[in-house]
C-alpha cells in the first residue's frame, strides 16, 4: 500500500436521514476538503448557481427530486447537516453540469474502465478514476435502511465525499452488482433528472426489470450520459452480465441500450458510448482516453480469467492514456481505486494501488 492512502469503511442503520447524518459527521473533514478544493464546484458550478438562470435550474431540479426522489434528498440533507456543509452545495454535486451554459473542460474527471469476463472466473472489475481532489475522499458505506413506511434498502457502495451512494462501486441486498461509467454527451439538458439520483434509485433494484424501468426513468429520463455494467447474482440460472448505455432523454424517457453478455464472453466498457449514437466531444479527455484504454484493451484481447482481469486493469503501457491511469501530460487523471467483484468466491476486494503489484486494502462479502 502507497504511503498516505486509506479508504475508511462505515456500518450504518437508520433512516435515510439518519444514515446520511452519520456519513456526513463521521467523514465530516473529507466532505469539507472536498467541497473546498473541488475547482470544478467553485469555478463553474457556484458561479453558474449565483444567475437567475442557474437558480432557476436548482430550485426546478430540487423541487422534481423532492417529488421523485424524496427519500434520496432527506439522505442528502443528512450528509450536510452531519458535516454542516451546505446543502445547496452538495447538490450541486449532484446536479453536475445541468446548470452550466456550455460544457465544462473538467467534465470528464470522473472516468473508470469495466471489464466483465463471463467464464469459468465469472468477474467483475472496475477502476476508479478521477481528478486529484478525489484522492483519500473516498469511503465505503455499509448501509442498513429502514423508513417508518415500510421502505427498507440494504446496500455496500464506494461513496465519493459528500456524494449520495450508488455512483462509483456497489452491491445491494438483492444480489446486484454494478460499476458506473460517466458519458459527456455534447448536449445535456436541464429539465431533466439527474444521473446521481438514477445511479442512487439503483440501489433499491431487485431485479432487471426494476433495473431497466429506473434507468429509462419514463416521465423524465436522465439529464446525463452514463453506463451501469451490473449483473444480478441471485437470478435463477446462469451468471449474465447487463451493460447498459443510458443517453439524455427523448420523449421524456432516457435513450437505453443495453448489451447482455452471456456465459463464455466478455466486454469492456470506458466513458464513451459503443452503441448509442449521441454526439460527443471527439477532442474532450473523456474521449480521447476512452480510444486510448480501448486500443490497448483491443490489443490485449478480451479476458477470460480473473488474472487477466487483473493484468487489463493494471496495465500502462499507453504513455498517453493508459487503463491505469497516473497522470500524464495529456491525461491528468488518476486512478484512485481498483475494484475486483469475484463472483466464484463472492468477495469484492478493493486496491487503492496498481492490482497487479499490491494486496487489496479491503475485502468484503458479496453476501450482504
Amino acid at each position: 500500500m502507497a504511503t498516505g492512502i486509506f479508504l475508511p469503511v462505515i456500518y450504518v442503520r437508520g433512516t435515510f436521514y439518519q444514515v446520511g447524518y452519520d456519513v456526513g459527521h463521521t467523514f465530516k473533514h473529507q466532505i469539507e476538503e472536498l467541497v473546498r478544493d473541488s475547482t470544478f464546484l467553485n469555478d463553474e458550478l457556484l458561479p453558474a448557481y449565483n444567475t437567475e438562470a442557474g437558480q432557476k435550474i436548482y430550485d426546478d431540479t430540487l423541487a422534481r427530486m423532492k417529488t421523485k426522489f424524496p427519500h434520496y434528498v432527506k439522505e442528502l440533507q443528512g450528509i450536510s447537516d452531519g458535516s454542516q456543509v451546505p446543502f445547496y452545495k452538495l447538490m450541486l454535486l449532484h446536479i453536475d453540469s445541468m446548470i452550466l451554459e456550455a460544457s465544462s473542460s473538467q467534465l470528464s474527471g470522473n472516468g473508470c474502465s469495466s471489464v466483465m469476463c463471463n467464464h469459468e472466473n465469472v468477474v467483475l472489475g472496475h477502476t476508479e478514476d478521477a481528478f486529484a481532489v478525489a484522492f483519500n475522499h473516498l469511503y465505503i458505506v455499509h448501509a442498513d435502511i429502514t423508513e417508518e413506511c415500510g421502505r427498507h434498502e440494504r446496500f455496500s457502495s464506494l461513496c465519493y465525499a459528500g456524494h449520495l451512494p450508488g455512483f462509483c462501486m456497489n452491491i445491494n441486498e438483492h444480489g446486484l452488482v454494478y460499476t458506473i461509467n460517466i458519458i459527456e454527451p455534447v448536449r445535456v439538458h436541464n429539465n431533466k433528472t439527474p444521473r446521481h439520483f438514477l445511479t442512487r434509485a439503483m440501489l433499491s433494484a431487485r431485479n432487471l426489470v426494476e433495473a431497466q424501468a429506473i434507468l429509462r426513468d419514463r416521465g423524465s429520463g436522465s439529464s446525463h450520459g452514463f453506463c451501469v455494467n451490473m449483473s444480478f447474482m441471485k437470478q435463477e440460472g446462469p451468471i449474465l452480465f447487463h451493460s447498459a448505455e443510458v443517453g439524455p432523454a427523448e420523449n421524456n424517457e432516457s435513450q437505453l441500450s443495453i448489451l447482455t453478455i452471456s456465459p463464455g464472453e466478455s466486454h469492456v466498457h470506458c466513458n464513451k458510448y459503443l452503441r448509442l449514437k449521441i454526439n460527443e466531444d471527439d477532442n474532450g479527455l473523456a474521449v480521447l482516453s476512452s480510444n486510448g484504454r480501448h486500443r490497448v484493451m483491443e490489443n490485449l484481447g478480451l479476458p477470460t480469467t480473473i488474472g487477466e482481469v487483473i493484468d487489463m486493469l493494471s496495465n500502462d503501457d499507453d504513455k498517453d492514456y493508459p487503463i491505469y491511469r497516473r497522470g500524464t501530460e495529456k491525461d491528468i487523471v488518476l486512478t484512485i481505486a481498483t475494484g475486483i467483484f469475484d463472483f466464484n468466491r463472492r468477495e469484492w476486494r478493493l486496491y487503492v494501488d496498481n492490482a497487479k503489484n499490491s494486496t487489496p486494502i479491503a475485502v468484503f462479502s458479496m453476501n450482504l
